[in-house]
């Protein structure tokens, strides 16, 4: 039997690490389905994390577990998905805090309840209270608490660390603010990419004949007509 200590570091490094890849986040919820008898104690470390990390790994922390319960739910484990139906406030308060410093959030929050809601993982009347919450939060641009920080804030200090504006709102470093919109460039692609594609010829066809307008009477006009040119061109030969 694995050590719990173990398993918990090794998971901890891991929500520490993750990045905008699908894959990194796939890594963590196989490590955390792997230890599932550990289910407690590894949700436990999701909510630390998401306590003590930056705002950037915080909204990787968010996508993480959209897929950690997908695949909880695959799997029939369902423990995972519990703990996140009864956690999501205090999930949601961690990544787009109402102090303003998660205002890059927000937008992170709803997609991931969207796709927790679809998925049957959180119940409507649940995403809509929290929508409304976020409404009072969303107050910034994506990208507002991503501004440069001063030279002379930092003076002093060797390591490169968060600085509370003036009006509450946190300020990233320069790498901070370049690995945010870098990520944030790559869940884009990533969406872009899962809109155009397409699992099966059956899929395909479904999408097709749900986007085509119904027949009108125009089309049996166009129609015709079409047939008149072709006997006329049919009688010339």
């Amino acid at each position: 039997m694995a050590d719990p200590f173990e398993v918990r570091m090794r998971f901890t490094a891991q929500l520490q690490h993750l990045n905008a890849s699908a894959t990194s986040s796939q890594k963590a919820a196989h490590y955390a389905l792997k230890y599932r008898d550990m289910d407690e104690d590894l949700h436990s470390c999701i909510l630390e994390q998401l306590e003590r990390n930056s705002m950037n790994n915080r909204a990787n922390i968010m996508y993480f577990i959209e897929h950690l319960c997908d695949m909880a739910q695959r799997e029939n484990h369902l423990n995972f998905v519990r703990m996140v139906q009864k956690d999501i406030f205090q999930v949601v308060d961690a990544v787009a805090p109402s102090d303003g410093a998660g205002a890059a959030n927000v937008k992170v929050v709803r997609r991931v309840l969207q796709g927790l809601q679809q998925k049957s993982i959180l119940e409507p009347d649940t995403v809509t209270e929290i929508e409304a919450c976020l409404k009072e939060r969303d107050t910034l641009p994506e990208h507002s608490a991503l501004s440069p920080i001063d030279v002379n804030e930092q003076r002093g200090s060797n390591v490169a660390q968060p600085v509370l504006k003036t009006n509450g709102v946190m300020r990233l470093d320069k790498r901070q603010i370049e690995q945010r919109i870098e990520e944030d460039r790559e869940r884009h692609k990533r969406l872009k990419e899962s809109i155009w594609g397409v699992g099966s010829e059956d899929e395909e066809f479904e999408k097709l004949w749900d986007e085509a307008s119904d027949i009108g009477e125009d089309d049996y006009l166009q129609a015709e007509e079409d047939a008149m040119e072709r006997r006329q061109a049919v009688e010339v030969v």
